[in-house]
Parts: C-alpha cells; structure tokens; sequence
C-alpha cells in the first residue's frame, strides 16, 4: 500500500458546516472511494481551517484521483463541497489536491 498524505484549506467561516457534512457522507460517494482504492482514508483540521488527508493505496494517488474522476457521484460530491474550500478559481477540491512528500514512517 502507498500512504497519501495532502493539504487543503477550508474557509474558517464554513469549518462548522464543513464538519457536519463530513459526519454523514453519502453512502454513494463512500462505496466509490472505497472502489477506487482509498483506504483508511481520515480527514484533519486545524482551528485556522487548515485540512491534512491521509489515505492508503494500491496504486498510486493519481489512479485513485483518475478513478474517482469517472465516478458521476465524485462530481456532484465535489460541487456541492467545492464553496467550503479557499481556492483562487473556485476549484474542486480533487483538483487541488498535491500528494505530500513522505519523509518518515514507523510501522
């Protein structure tokens, strides 16, 4: 498995309503993640909005992005979060995401 790690930003203004979301993803959107290879995927933020994703994957991440890119459910998934997220252009958040560099694991 290769562990993922990335950032995003959340609007501070939206952090709640961000969260109460991420308490009830839909079932349709979880079963697509799950078929295109993101395990143990979690979510983190910090006060200021700041997000740290983490999952693990057979392949790579972007066979897991470019799997997710053909699912119908990802694209609505994504316009509806895409107002939480502080991106010059209005971005959804699978296109912002930049996989960071792994320095250190311990099993």
């Amino acid at each position: 498995m290769k562990r993922i790690g990335f950032l995003l930003k959340v609007k501070p203004e939206m952090i709640d309503e961000y969260k109460k979301h991420h308490t009830a993803v839909w079932p349709e959107m979880l079963t697509a993640l799950s078929r295109h290879g993101w395990h143990n995927y979690s979510l983190f933020m910090r006060e200021d909005g700041t997000l740290f994703g983490y999952f693990e994957t057979p392949d790579s991440f972007q066979a897991a992005l470019d799997g997710m890119a053909g699912e119908t459910i990802n694209a609505k998934w994504q316009q509806f979060m895409a107002p939480y997220f502080e991106s010059p252009d209005g971005g959804h958040a699978d296109k912002m995401m930049v996989e960071l560099e792994e320095v250190f694991h311990l099993d």
